[in-house]
């Protein structure tokens, strides 16, 4: 098992930045890709971003240039940054883990952009 815990969301306004932290514990050994999705208020959950063990980001279309994930594979731990947030951006963010075939999900954190 391998519980992940999210931090740093909030309420912002327009053109702000946020930063999302996330920790891992449990058995953390073998985790390859982390990332972060999000779900907004009546919308499916879509991926924003991962990264591999090695480093390689993907981010989706709608993030990218302004989102900029990063992890510390000593710690665990993964972070993502956002930049000139706008009001679609507002979602649920939710860390994940994928540990031997096997996706990992954290408890969410809010993000909402004022406008």
């Amino acid at each position: 098992q391998v519980q992940l815990v999210e931090s740093g969301g909030g309420l912002v306004q327009a053109g702000e930045s946020l930063r999302l932290s996330c920790a891992t514990s449990g058995d953390i050994f073998y985790i390859n890709v982390m990332g972060w999705y999000r779900q907004a208020p009546g919308k499916l959950r879509e991926l924003v971003a991962t990264i591999t063990r090695g480093g390689t980001a993907n981010y989706a279309d709608s993030v990218k240039g302004r989102f900029t994930i990063s992890r510390d594979n000593a710690k665990n731990t993964v972070w993502l940054k956002m930049n000139s947030l706008n009001p679609a951006d507002t979602a649920v963010y939710y860390c994940t883990a994928n540990r031997l075939g096997i996706t990992y999900w954290g408890q969410g954190t809010q993000v909402t952009v004022s406008s």
